[in-house]
This record gives C-alpha cells, sequence and structure tokens, in this order.
C-alpha cells in the first residue's frame, strides 16, 4: 500500500504541476513560485490519494519544456568538444569529489577497452564534473585529458562543468535549506544529472546513464545498439541493461527535458533512482524492462555518506542456477520438420525444435500445468555465433488464466522481443498486483522463409510458489 500511495503522490504532484505549466506559461517564473505551487499540491494530494487522474499519462506527456532553472544553465568545456554529427548513443557519466578516492578514471577505461573502434564512432561519452572545487575540477580534467587523449581528439569523450543560473548553489537548493545531509545528498544529485542530461539532449538519438564506479562488459555498446533495434516499434521508457539503482538505463534523448524538469519537482527527500520508475510509469511503463544478462556492474561507492543514506546496493545474482522449467504442455501452429517434436526445445538436453517458412500469427505456446511466479525466461533460436537459423522477428508474451477450448490462455501481456535471434529478460510484479502465469508464448511477428531452431527455452520461476 505504500508503494501505491508514492505512486499516486507522484502522479498528482506532477499533474497538477503539468497544469500549471502549460496554463500559464511560466517560461520565465522564478522557482519560488514553483515551490509555493506545489505545496498547494500536497494540500490537495490529501483529498485526491483515494484516486489518480485518468488523464495524467497525456497531461504528463505534455510537458515539453525545460525546467526554468535549466533554461539559464551555464556550461565550461575543461576537456574535448562536442561530436560534430549527432550519434546513437550518449554515455552519461556524473562525478563528483569523493572523500575516499574517485574511480571516475577506471570507469572510463572500462568504458574505452568494452568498445570496439566502430562502435566508438557511434558513441560519445560525456562526463559531468559536478564538484565546485576549481583544483579538483582542472587536475581531474588534466588526468583524463592525458589518459584518453586519442577519445578527445576524436570527439568520442566530452568533459564539462555545468551551473545553474552561474552559480554552484542557487537560493533555494543551498544546503541550509535541507533538514539533514542526505537530503543536501538527494538534492545535489538530482540537480547534477540533470545538467548532465539537459547538455546530452540534443547529442545523440538515446542516452545511458552510468556512475562513475562502473565496470562495463564487453561490446556492451553493440547489445544495446541490437536491443533499441528490436524495441525500436514497441513502447518502452526506460530499457535496463543493469540491476544498479542508475547504472545501466537507457532512455530516449527526447524524453530526457520531462525528467530533468521531474527531478525538480522533488529536490529534497527523494533519491534520484526512486523517481525512475515513477516517471516511466506516468509515461506509460508500468513495469521495469530489464534486459539480462547484465551490462555494467560496481566497482565501489564514491561516498562515505552513501550508505548511510541509501539502502545498500546490492547487485542481483547473476547465476541463476539450472533453469526449473516446471511440467508443462507445448501447441504451436508451426509447421514441424526435420522430425523434430515442439517440446524438444523445452528438454535442456540439446535437443531443438525445427520449423519453416513462418508468418506473423504462428505461435510457440508453453502451457505449465499449474500457475507460477516466473523470474527469467530465455529463448534461444538458431545455431550459437554463426547467426544461422535464427528467428529474425518475433516477441515473448506471457499468458494467464483461463485456459480456454485450444490450449492457450485468455489474455497475453507483451513481455518484449526477441533480439538477434535471442530473449533474456527478468520478470517484474506490481507490487499491489500479482498475477502467476500460466502460459508462455513465442509470437513470430514477420515472415521468415528459411528454418529456424528454436533450441533453448529456460523459465526460472520462484520457490514454494504456484
Amino acid at each position: 500500500m505504500y508503494h501505491c500511495f508514492w505512486r499516486c503522490v507522484l502522479v498528482i504532484v506532477s499533474l497538477l504541476f503539468c497544469s500549471f505549466f502549460l496554463h500559464d506559461k511560466i517560461q520565465n517564473v522564478e522557482y519560488k513560485l514553483l515551490l509555493k505551487e506545489k505545496d498547494k499540491a500536497w494540500q490537495i494530494l490529501v483529498q485526491q490519494i483515494s484516486s489518480e487522474s485518468k488523464n495524467h499519462l497525456e497531461t504528463f506527456k505534455e510537458m515539453q519544456q525545460r525546467a526554468p532553472l535549466l533554461q539559464h544553465a551555464k556550461y565550461r568545456f575543461l576537456a574535448g568538444a562536442p561530436p560534430q554529427q549527432k550519434k546513437l548513443l550518449t554515455v552519461g557519466i556524473s562525478s563528483m569529489q569523493p572523500p575516499g578516492g574517485s574511480h571516475l578514471l577506471d570507469t572510463l577505461r572500462s568504458v574505452f577497452e568494452a568498445t570496439s573502434e566502430p562502435e566508438c564512432r557511434s558513441i560519445v561519452v560525456l562526463v559531468h564534473l559536478s564538484d565546485p572545487d576549481p583544483e579538483w575540477l582542472n587536475q581531474t580534467a588534466a588526468n583524463i585529458s592525458r589518459l584518453f587523449a586519442p577519445h578527445i581528439e576524436a570527439r568520442e569523450l566530452l568533459v564539462i562543468h555545468g551551473l545553474l543560473g552561474g552559480s554552484p548553489v542557487p537560493g533555494n537548493l543551498s544546503d541550509a535549506n535541507h533538514t539533514s545531509p542526505c537530503e543536501a545528498l538527494y538534492s545535489r544529485q538530482k540537480v547534477d544529472y540533470a545538467l548532465l542530461m539537459n547538455f546530452a539532449s540534443s547529442l545523440s538519438d538515446y542516452f545511458l546513464l552510468m556512475e562513475d564506479h562502473v565496470h562495463c562488459s564487453p561490446k556492451f555498446v553493440s547489445a544495446i545498439y541490437w536491443a533499441l533495434s528490436a524495441w525500436e516499434e514497441l513502447p518502452w521508457v526506460i530499457l535496463e541493461f543493469s540491476s544498479l539503482n542508475m547504472s545501466g538505463k537507457v532512455f530516449r534523448s527526447s524524453d530526457l527535458s520531462r525528467l530533468t524538469s521531474f527531478f525538480f519537482l522533488f529536490l529534497k527527500g527523494t533519491p534520484a533512482h526512486l523517481l525512475l520508475s515513477n516517471f516511466s510509469f506516468l509515461l506509460g511503463q508500468t513495469v521495469p524492462i530489464s534486459l539480462a544478462p547484465n551490462l555494467f556492474h560496481s566497482l565501489g561507492y564514491n561516498f562515505t555518506s552513501r550508505n548511510t543514506c541509501y539502502q545498500e546496493e546490492r547487485e542481483e545474482e547473476e547465476n541463476l542456477g539450472k533453469p526449473h522449467n516446471p511440467p508443462a504442455s507445448f501447441y504451436t501452429n508451426m509447421m514441424s520438420t526435420g522430425s523434430t517434436v515442439p517440446e524438444y526445445a523445452y528438454l535442456m538436453n540439446g535437443s531443438y525444435f525445427q520449423t519453416q517458412y513462418l508468418i506473423p500469427g504462428h505461435k510457440y505456446t508453453v502451457v505449465f500445468r499449474q500457475p507460477h511466479m516466473v523470474t527469467h525466461i530465455k529463448f534461444l533460436t538458431g545455431i550459437g555465433k554463426l547467426g544461422l537459423f535464427y528467428l529474425q522477428q518475433g516477441q515473448v508474451e506471457l499468458g494467464y488464466e483461463p485456459i480456454l477450448e485450444d490450449n492457450a490462455c485468455a489474455r497475453y501481456a507483451l513481455l518484449g522481443p526477441l533480439v538477434k535471434g535471442k530473449f533474456y529478460q527478468k520478470v517484474h510484479y506490481e507490487e499491489d498486483f500479482v498475477e502467476a502465469v500460466r502460459c508462455v508464448r513465442l509470437l513470430v511477428t514477420a515472415p521468415h522463409d528459411s528454418a529456424v531452431w528454436i533450441r533453448n527455452i529456460s523459465i526460472w520461476i520462484k520457490s514454494g510458489k504456484g
């Protein structure tokens, strides 16, 4: 119920802010007026907390204008220059001076070591050094320039320092107005991210958020590119490529202005990572989209105060163990070829189901004998790295009760598309609405004349559920 209450808070406050923003055209309104309107929203919230506005999604989507504070943001180039052409992806990193030592250089080294030359040409790495200490700024920029000179010369790496309205800490954001050190840290974090995203919004089509203490998996750029290609025609707001709170999240650059405005609604009391899921909810994505395996892992924390202000961040265990693959029946309208049967793909013994001449509407359905709480799903098609016999376009869906006469579920929900013939994704559930899965379905979405091998279906479930 607390999660539902908090979501209602964010929805209603955001709606009221958007209405104020659009109705009065507050392009030049002072920040104090914005806070005053926010206080009014909290009073109205008490009366409206039991119901959400049916129009909150469309209203929130209208919030295109940049936050008033960011209209006067100033930036200084510390190293490098913006790319001459728009890129596919901006890798955005915000970093401040940590008391216990910085991992920023290690993070940058990991980014470029994991990225090939062709991949580098499609990205720009944007580093926002947010600490106001000029000595630290100059020394850090000098170290980056020395270690990554080729990338700076190629305009693949850019280091900036941003300010709101020309001052490091504008009046209403000063530490004196915060009741605790954690509030000050949360506020500063959101301002730093807002300045980073504001600058990045015109550099590329997509934006990858990373913290300054992250290790990158090899070829993460290609993995993200293929995922974006698969999701291009499907609705999403945030794609998650890591279990870390902030790192590994990909946004459309066109959504960054909305997100920065959203950050400024809640400068006090709420860390940025808790706002992201509510931001995606407001734009229509009701659950996280977590693609596996994780591409980014933590190197360590930057702040000694972090453990006291945030719950300890733990990465999810990558080794899930052997798939559970609970007892099931199998139904398909695909043509079986090569003396194979549908259940071969489910046996986890190296066998496969072979089919051919697929058209949109062909499906392969796994029907559990009883409902289960599914946590992860993997579909593999084709032959390994050779790229032979894989399904080029398809999507995985979850089905729920009841079972119909044709041995399928009555209702299905999209989980995600295949990426280069593969699917590996975590399944999330709404905290206040949990429904067990009865069917898992692979649906063909484009014609495919050549042979297809469905060679591995792996399903993990919660123990003791079902």
